[in-house]
């Protein structure tokens, strides 16, 4: 089955992918730039940066732009989800939804008015075993933005059983989501198995967005063979 992925860049789009690419054709990367940064359906910091990644991946990517206005935006991911099915001959989606019925349904709702499969590899999955697979594939997913108090510490770090030990100290102390589903912490992936070459960022600024949040925003990053 010939699949595009909607791509974030961030851990749970990147590992939808590499759980589809097991048993399907992958063909393409599906990409929205929201200009708003409070969008109900689209992951916004350092979007610009899946092109980065589709060339690491040495997939294409199609790209699109919205305004993030709630419920028109959906326009825009059937606009592109169109795009792709048409240029690369898609039978399916693949999505990295965990848990959030509102992007799983209309996401779904798309699929069926455009006659394609809809593939959720991490639906309802525990969030604590999402990211123990995540650290046992080696993939490389620094945390890039925190927005919540007790979360300020794991700004600029590198997933790892350290950090995972801390956000089950912050899931007990705080009740966040550990995979972030609720919207407590983004992420980017440096690297993961698929990758034929790694991200390396060059340039980044830190952003302090409120008393508890944090944004790291990269100006500029390169590939860099492994």
């Amino acid at each position: 089955m010939r699949t595009g992925v909607l791509f974030s860049g961030g851990k749970d789009s990147v590992l939808a992918l590499y759980q589809a690419k097991q048993f399907e054709d992958v063909n393409c990367l599906i990409t929205i730039e929201s200009e708003n940064p409070d969008s109900f359906m689209f992951h916004t910091p350092n979007i610009q940066l899946t092109k980065l990644q589709s060339k690491a991946l040495g997939l294409p990517l199609v790209y699109v732009k919205t305004k993030g206005e709630k419920e028109k935006e959906l326009k825009e991911l059937e606009n592109a989800i169109r795009i792709a099915k048409k240029a690369y001959g898609l039978d399916g989606i693949v999505t990295g939804a965990i848990a959030s019925v509102y992007q799983a349904t209309r996401i779904q709702r798309i699929c069926n008015k455009l006659k394609l499969s809809c593939f959720n590899p991490l639906w309802l999955k525990c969030q604590f075993e999402i990211l123990e697979e995540l650290i046992k594939l080696k993939f490389k997913v620094l945390i890039t933005g925190v927005f919540g108090d007790g979360l300020q510490s794991l700004i600029g770090k590198q997933l790892d059983n350290k950090l995972l030990a801390e956000l089950r100290r912050a899931n007990e102390n705080f009740r966040i989501n550990p995979a972030g589903e609720g919207g407590e912490f983004e992420s980017f992936v440096l690297d993961m198995p698929l990758f034929r070459k790694k991200i390396v960022i060059q340039k980044f600024e830190l952003l302090e967005l409120s008393e508890y949040s944090r944004l790291i925003e990269i100006k500029r990053a390169r590939l860099e063979p492994k």
